[in-house]
């Protein structure tokens, strides 16, 4: 039987309803990803062992590990930990481990490092619950397609990121934002794509669903998908969320970026033909002490204050553009469009070396933990001759739904957006071209409020008729608390 992409949804959140109550929702993720890939990878290795034996007539042949894409240790099957008795996190701890070690060069830390065997949080019946969950489906190729299983796994991230609200800016972005930032950059087939903040993958497997859509082949991109993550569990996941889309050939390196970064090229910082990043807002204690003298010239256009790393992120990102493809997109707090000092000399050194082709603000409250509005900086290495020394400026603050807790950016807003982008052209109380000169008089602030003023409502009136209309009311209002005053007093309530 082929599940369908709701079954499956539905499926994977009664899972966390499982652990709701000894787990925090917070945490929900922690558990939920490794089983489910576990399970996947079981499934996987049986389906392939049972086409072997039948095709072979050898059921020790369909034992090899050439058999296999992934190796499972004996007694480490998803089975051996089902028919555990007790202790079963010890036993599900073990299997994970082993697994891992006999995929050494794929798997390896993959599991994250959740505490199974902590049985005052986990109880051998609440294990044997999610377990028994879990069993009901087959999660094998000729049940559930690699992009359903990895579309219901995009899903449960969201879900995990709406139960978690403001823990959740750290490994989840919209996705409406990511796929606008992908369509921008419009990654190629045969190109590589890097993300040194990657958090769950999302911004990668969107650059992967742009080249499906638009170019075709993205086997092309098999090892050309590298992305770097601080986090260990979010490192887990995005690896995870990679394999269950079907992609096995990448590099997610955990790590801190501005510290220790995960790529070179001999001695320098590798280059890549499209960078794109949403990383942490303002981040205090960003390394600000290992760029004094920072070995890769990241601090090129300046040093960044040590209260954010915001343009520590945009510097590193530009070194780790390709000389004549590059090109960035990268999700900022606003303020970094106007704040002065350290980085707007940092800002102003871009601008001179007309690196920076878009500045796009977004409406308020789209991102998990933070009301802020943030916006999106373009940019690339070499712009194409229209756009040499210019900067599009646009104000997209009103494309939104609202909703109760959080506003959506819906896929009309972002294809509105896009167009913007791709048209380079002013658009009324939307869109401003504007020259590095006007930006320098401007003393090479951002705000998007110097350029692009938001469009006026037409029912206003001209300022004399708005002091008259103002002095009647005042007149009106005068004149009802005379007669209220008159009521009350020959009532004798005064």
């Amino acid at each position: 039987m082929t599940i369908s992409l709701s079954q499956l949804e539905n499926h994977l959140w009664e899972s966390a309803n499982i652990l709701r109550g000894p787990v925090d929702a917070a945490d929900f993720k922690t558990y939920i990803f490794p089983l489910l890939f576990f399970k996947r990878i079981c499934d996987v290795w049986d389906e392939e062992y049972q086409e072997i034996a039948e095709e072979m007539g050898d059921a020790e042949l369909a034992m090899f590990p050439e058999s296999h894409r992934f190796q499972v240790t004996e007694g480490c099957h998803w089975r051996d930990v089902r028919e555990t008795p007790i202790n079963v996190g010890t036993a599900l701890q073990r299997a994970l481990r082993e697994i891992e070690k006999a995929n050494p060069n794929t798997l390896y830390g993959v599991f994250g490092d959740a505490q199974w065997t902590n049985k005052d949080r986990l109880t051998d019946a609440l294990l044997k619950d999610l377990i028994e969950h879990f069993s009901q489906l087959s999660l094998g190729n000729k049940h559930v397609a690699s992009d359903i299983l990895g579309d219901a796994y995009e899903y449960l991230i969201k879900k995990f990121a709406d139960a978690t609200n403001k823990k959740a800016g750290e490994f989840y972005t919209p996705r409406s934002v990511v796929r606008l930032m992908a369509n921008m950059l419009d990654p190629k087939e045969g190109e590589t794509i890097y993300d040194p903040a990657c958090g769950t993958g999302g911004m990668l497997l969107a650059a992967l669903q742009h080249v499906h859509e638009k170019h075709g082949d993205t086997k092309r991109l098999w090892g050309k998908l590298f992305g770097q993550e601080k986090n260990l569990t979010t490192s887990s996941i995005a690896r995870m969320n990679l394999f269950l889309h079907g992609i096995e050939d990448f590099q997610i390196v955990r790590g801190d970026t501005l510290r220790n970064p995960a790529f070179f090229e001999g001695d320098h910082l590798a280059t890549f033909d499209c960078v794109i990043a949403n990383p942490p807002f303002s981040l205090e204690k960003w390394g600000e002490e290992v760029w004094q003298n920072d070995p890769f010239g990241r601090n090129f256009a300046g040093m960044p204050p040590s209260s954010s790393g915001d343009f520590a992120w945009v510097q590193h990102m530009v070194k780790s553009m390709a000389e004549v493809t590059g090109r960035m997109a990268v999700v900022l707090p606003q303020g970094a469009l106007f704040r002065k000092g350290a980085e707007g000399d940092i800002r102003r050194k871009l601008l001179e070396l007309d690196l920076i082709e878009g500045v796009i603000g977004l409406a308020p409250n789209l991102f998990y933990g933070t009301g802020l509005a943030a916006c999106i900086l373009v940019l690339r290495k070499r712009k194409a001759s229209a756009r040499k020394g210019k900067v599009m400026i646009a104000d997209a603050s009103s494309l939104f739904r609202k909703g109760r807790a959080q506003n959506y950016m819906e896929p009309e807003h972002g294809a509105e957006i896009l167009n913007w982008f791709q048209q380079f052209t002013d658009v009324q109380d939307r869109v401003r071209i504007v020259s590095t000169d006007e930006i320098k008089a401007e003393e090479w602030t951002l705000n998007i409020s110097r350029f692009v003023l938001p469009p006026l409502n037409e029912d206003i009136p001209p300022l004399p008729q708005a002091i008259e209309d103002f002095k009647s009311a005042l007149e009106r209002c005068r004149e009802a608390e005379a007669r209220l005053n008159t009521l009350m007093t020959e009532g004798g309530w005064l």
